[in-house]
C-alpha cells in the first residue's frame, strides 16, 4: 500500500525522499533540494514567493570568512582570533590543521563554538540551528603531518567542511581540505550556491584538485581563500572558462538567493 501512495505521490509531482535524503541532516533544505527531482514552478507561485533577504559576507583574512545572517547571527569560520572584523561573532567554526585555524581559548563571549573535529577521534556530527541558520558539517581526513607527526599518515574524519543555510542560500566552506572529496562526500554536501575554496595549492591540496572539486559543486559564487601566492590567472584557468571572475575593492558583499549570478562566478574581495 505504502510503495502504491509513494507512486501516485510521484505522478503528481510531489518530491519523493530518496534514502539519502531520508539520512540527512534534520532541517536540511539544501540537502532536500539537492536529492528532489526537477518539478516545474508555476510562475504565480513564484511571483508569491517572499522576497528573498541578503546576506553578507565579508573577507577577515587567511580562512575566515564573515557571514551575517538577516536574522543578525554572525558567523566566523576558521576562527583563531587572529583575523576579525566589525563585532564579535555569535558563532566560530574551527579546524584543527594548524593554528591558524583555530584556538582552544575562544573569547568567552562567544556563545557557539563548534569544532571540525572529536577529541577522542570519532566523527564530529554538527546539526544546530542558531538562529535563522542552520548549521551543519561534512567530515574529511586531516594529514598527521599538521598534528606535530611527520609521519604524512592521514587521521580519519579530523576536519569538516561547514554548511550554512541560511535565507534560501546554501553556503559551504570547504576548510582546510587536505584529499580528493568522493562521491559520499558530494552527496552529504548537498547543493551548494556559495563555496570557500583554499587555493593554496600546496599547504591544503594542488590547485588542479581543488579546481576539480570547485566545477563539480558547481556553486554559483566561488569565493577563494588561503591563497599565499597563487596566480589568480592560474586558479582561474584550471577552474575552467565556464566561470567568470569579479575582482572588488571592497572586502564585505551583500547576496540574496534572487541575486545569485547567472553565470558561476569567482568573486575576490580585497584581501584574498
Amino acid at each position: 500500500m505504502l510503495r502504491v501512495a509513494t507512486l501516485v505521490l510521484g505522478l503528481l509531482g510531489f518530491p519523493i525522499a530518496t534514502a539519502a535524503a531520508q539520512d540527512a541532516p534534520r532541517g536540511s533544505e539544501c540537502l532536500a533540494m539537492a536529492h528532489a527531482p526537477p518539478r516545474a514552478r508555476p510562475v504565480s507561485l513564484r511571483r508569491m514567493a517572499a522576497k528573498a533577504e541578503d546576506v553578507t559576507i565579508t573577507y577577515a583574512g587567511h580562512s575566515t570568512y564573515y557571514i551575517d545572517t538577516p536574522g543578525g547571527v554572525r558567523i566566523a569560520t576558521d576562527f583563531s582570533g587572529a583575523y576579525t572584523t566589525g563585532r564579535l561573532p555569535d558563532v566560530v567554526t574551527m579546524n584543527r590543521a594548524h593554528s591558524t585555524h583555530y584556538t582552544l581559548f575562544p573569547d568567552p563571549r562567544i556563545p557557539h563554538v563548534l569544532h571540525g573535529w572529536n577529541d577522542d577521534g570519532s566523527p564530529a556530527r554538527i546539526n544546530e540551528r542558531i538562529g535563522d541558520v542552520l548549521i551543519r558539517n561534512v567530515t574529511t581526513d586531516i594529514r598527521r603531518y599538521f598534528m606535530d607527526d611527520s609521519s604524512g599518515e592521514m587521521i580519519k574524519d579530523g576536519n569538516s567542511i561547514f554548511i550554512f543555510e541560511v535565507a534560501g542560500l546554501c553556503i559551504g566552506h570547504l576548510g582546510h581540505l587536505h584529499h580528493k572529496l568522493d562521491d559520499s562526500h558530494f552527496a552529504a554536501i548537498g547543493r551548494l550556491d556559495i563555496v570557500m575554496v583554499p587555493i593554496d595549492g600546496t599547504y591544503t591540496m594542488s590547485l588542479g584538485g581543488v579546481s576539480e572539486i570547485t566545477r563539480r559543486l558547481r556553486a554559483s559564487v566561488v569565493l577563494p581563500m588561503h591563497r599565499f601566492a597563487t596566480p589568480l590567472d592560474e586558479f582561474m584557468r584550471r577552474i575552467g572558462q565556464q566561470f567568470e571572475i569579479d575582482q572588488r575593492t571592497e572586502r564585505s558583499f551583500m547576496i540574496s538567493r534572487d541575486s545569485l549570478p547567472s553565470t558561476p562566478t569567482v568573486i575576490i574581495l580585497r584581501g584574498v
